[in-house]
Parts: C-alpha cells; sequence; structure tokens
C-alpha cells in the first residue's frame, strides 16, 4: 500500500471554532521562522511507533515531509505532503493520531500568539514561568477542577530491558485498580509501559474515564513521539517548563529504571524538595523496579546520598519488585496529598504551593561553552548542586537525542564536564555504569559518549 501522496485533514475540538482572524493569524504564524519546528514536531506525532530514538535519522527518512495551514471559510484545515504510511489505516488517518496533530497545532502555533507573546508575562521571573505552564496546561485542557488527587506522574527510561518494561505494565496496572491516572513523558518503554497497564485496570474496574496524560516539548518529541495510549497530550516550551508542568500537575511520582534523562528529572525534583519552603509540601515519591535493577538504584542512590546527602535520600522510598506495594504507598500518598492541599487551600489540581527556584526554571541550552562553565563543587549547597548537576545530564540528554545536541557534538565533538576531582570521579562511575547497562541508546546499539568528564 503507498502512502498518500497529499492529504487533507480537519481539527477536532475547541479549534474546530475558530474566528477568521484566528485562523489568518496562524496560517501566517505557520509561515514564519517556526514552521520548520512545527513539521519537525509533527512527523514526530505522525511517527508514532517508530524503533529509532536519533531525531535526525527520522527527519532524513522523512525528508520529502511537509506540512501547511489551508483557510477556508469556516476554520482551517492541515494539508500533509508524503506523510509518514504508519499514520493511515486503509487511507484513513488513525484518530489518536489525528488528535496529536491537532494537539502540535495547539501548542506550538496557537500558544505562541495566545500565552508566549503576552507582554505581560516575564520568562525571568519564577512566578510568571509558572504562570505560562499554568495557561499551556489550562490550554490543554488538562487541569481538571473537581477531582481528588489522582494523577500519578511516572519517569523512566525510553531504553529498557523487557524484565523492566513488563513491570512497568504492572504497576500501571495495580494503579489502575487503585482508579488513579498515569502521566508520563508519552514516549516508549517506562513511558508506555504505566499507561498500558493502567488501560487495562481501568477496563477491569469500568472506569471509562481513564487518563493518559503525554507531557512533552519540541526538542525531545522526534526522539521519543507520543506512544498511542496517551489521550491527553501537551508539548511545553523547553525542558525546563515540561519538568514544571510534571509536578505542578502530578500528585506524586514514581521513579522507574532509566538513564541520564531519568536521573535529569529525579535531581530536578529533589533540588525543588531540598528547598526549606517545601518542607511542608506532601509529595509522594517512589523508586522502583524488578529485582533486576537492583543494581541501577543501588547506583542512583549512592550518587545522591555521596553528593547531596542523607536529605536527598530521604525525600523517596525505594521498593523493589513489589508492583501492589508501590501502588499501596502511592494510593496512601493521594491520601496525604488531599489533606496537605485541604489544610494549606492549594487547589487539587497544580500545585501552586510548591516553591521553585529561578535556578530550576531558566531553560539551559546545551552547548560545549555552557556545559564546560557549570560549577560543579560539593561546597554547594545542595539544592545549587541539584540545579548545577541537572544541567549536566540535560546536556548529555541533549547530545544523545535532540537534533541540535547531537550535531553539535558531531561538529565539535563531545561535550566537556569540568568539577571538582571527587565529584567527578563518581559522576563518571554513573554514566559508565548506564552506558554498560545499555540505558543510553534505543535497540541496544553500541553508544559512543556526546561527553568528557574531567577533573
Amino acid at each position: 500500500m503507498l502512502k498518500p501522496a497529499k492529504i487533507s485533514v480537519s481539527p477536532e475540538g475547541f479549534l474546530e471554532v475558530l474566528s477568521q482572524r484566528e485562523v489568518e493569524h496562524l496560517v501566517e504564524m505557520s509561515q514564519t521562522n517556526l514552521h520548520q519546528l512545527f513539521r519537525r514536531c509533527c512527523l514526530a506525532v505522525l511517527n508514532c511507533g517508530s524503533e529509532t530514538d536519533d531525531a535526525a535519522e527520522v527527519l532524513e527518512a522523512h525528508a520529502d515531509f511537509d506540512i501547511a495551514l489551508i483557510q477556508r471559510d469556516r476554520g482551517l484545515k492541515l494539508e500533509l505532503c508524503n506523510p509518514p504510511l504508519g499514520a493511515f489505516v486503509d487511507g484513513q488517518m488513525v484518530r489518536g493520531i489525528r488528535e496529536h496533530l491537532f494537539a502540535v497545532l495547539r501548542d506550538l502555533v496557537y500558544a505562541e500568539n495566545k500565552i508566549l507573546s503576552d507582554t505581560h508575562l516575564k520568562l525571568d521571573n519564577p512566578r510568571h514561568v509558572t504562570d505560562t505552564v499554568f495557561h499551556f496546561l489550562r490550554n490543554a485542557q488538562i487541569l481538571r477542577p473537581g477531582l481528588k488527587p489522582n494523577l500519578v506522574v511516572c519517569w523512566g527510561g525510553h531504553s529498557i530491558g523487557r524484565e523492566e518494561y513488563d513491570y512497568t505494565k504492572e504497576v500501571g496496572y495495580e494503579l489502575g485498580l487503585r482508579g488513579m491516572d498515569i502521566c508520563t513523558g508519552c514516549g516508549p518503554g517506562a513511558m508506555k509501559g504505566p499507561m498500558k497497564g493502567a488501560a487495562v485496570g481501568h477496563v477491569k474496574q469500568r472506569n471509562r474515564d481513564g487518563r493518559y496524560v503525554g507531557i512533552t516539548e519540541p526538542g525531545i518529541i522526534a526522539a521519543e513521539p507520543p506512544n498511542p495510549i496517551v489521550n491527553e497530550l501537551v508539548i511545553l516550551p523547553d525542558i525546563e517548563k515540561r519538568l514544571e508542568a510534571f509536578v505542578r500537575g502530578g500528585h506524586g511520582i514514581i521513579v522507574f529504571p532509566g538513564g541520564v534523562g531519568t536521573t535529569e528529572e529525579l535531581l530536578y525534583l529533589l533540588g525543588i524538595l531540598l528547598s526549606e519552603q517545601n518542607q511542608n509540601v506532601s509529595f509522594p515519591l517512589v523508586l522502583t523496579g524488578p529485582a533486576e535493577s537492583k543494581a541501577f538504584f543501588e547506583h542512583i542512590d549512592e550518587f545522591i546520598g555521596s553528593t547531596l546527602g542523607p536529605e536527598a535520600q530521604g525525600c523517596y522510598e525505594i521498593i523493589l519488585d513489589d508492583p501492589q506495594q508501590v501502588a499501596r504507598h502511592m494510593n496512601t500518598g493521594m491520601a496525604s496529598v488531599w489533606d496537605n492541599r485541604a489544610q494549606s487551600g492549594d487547589a487539587f489540581y497544580f500545585n501552586w504551593g510548591l516553591h521553585i527556584d529561578g535556578e530550576f526554571q531558566q531553560p539551559f541550552e546545551a552547548t560545549h561553552e555552557a556545559m564546560a562553565s557549570l560549577e560543579l563543587s560539593p561546597d554547594l549547597p545542595p539544592a545549587q548542586l541539584a540545579a548545577n548537576l541537572r544541567r549536566a545530564f540535560s546536556g548529555i540528554v541533549a547530545g544523545n537525542i535532540k537534533e541540535g545536541g547531537v550535531r553539535a557534538v558531531k561538529e565539535h565533538g563531545p561535550f566537556e564536564i569540568r568539577g571538582d576531582a571527587s565529584l567527578m570521579a563518581k559522576l563518571d562511575k554513573l554514566l559508565e555504569a548506564f552506558a554498560a547497562d545499555g540505558r543510553m541508546k534505543l535497540g541496544g546499539r553500541k553508544y559512543e559518549p556526546v561527553y568528557r568528564v574531567i577533573a
């Protein structure tokens, strides 16, 4: 079967009802320098199920793909030229992919007009950054007033083994049986497994309103396209706002085995929880995996203890090989979140009370200069060290899978990470363990490090 050379698709939802001026503006914006970003993100969505985590490889394989917004009297259409075959069944676009396609339009183009162009939002102001995250989530209808806390964020790697993937499904199943919804980074591996398991748990409980929220950002979506289970997708402008969306919109977090991306996420959250202003915030955090993943969590726990200290280790529970206990622990945590929010007067659907320092909000662009300039010293306060370590891991993620980072490494060689000798030895040991366990790339491909650790 040949893929259609050109096809038009109409929107569903609130994008169906737009004024002619709104449509004109969307069309105008789609023809600016935003077009290539829009094209890449749409291609990622249409390429759902891809077995590669190389964004450049995806773009090269579909170099003839393009997309345009077509204005018409009653609204707009998307015109796709040479879209991937896998997005269609018998010539018709898969409905879930169609929904995700228009989520891209909503978040990249519509939100650019309605949110990021708001001159009253100053993105160097921490409160305004949080407002921006709120607007994106509200615009995507992720925030649901009136619901009890039940949204569990699941972090973990896209490159994990079969035993670990099956375990994420088992945990998701136990969460689904207990009425909890799932939020992940929306990609494959540990981002897909919990959703798949929860879907079965929801069906067994005759829960037809199960939520499978995917939160991503433009730089990573091509390497980790939304998996087919995601039924609520939102694309934040950058990784920092994506991370804030997880912790503001979710009620608890489960960390499955992963690699540098998962460690980045964990460091981000620990840096926030270590703040004195968050000592009274209820935020259940569990690290879990099958028995085969014991070494992974030992590496992570040892690294955190030796860099951020025992207080950081006290922010989480490690539960191995026990999906039911993980779900029970998280269920109890949801009750604690309910009591905590009720007493503080905070919203149940968005954690306004969580203090996030500006260090964790400002976008970090992984350049060779920026990576080499990171201050990495045990003399830093733990929260500040967590922020800088998070940036280091973010840069490695960029070099591994993000188009700009991959290109920078190809052109100028590996990123250099410099710092205190003892700290660098601990960092290098952890990264070597990830590489040895195949946690850096999909499909077990030989990993060529995109970094050099220098004491």
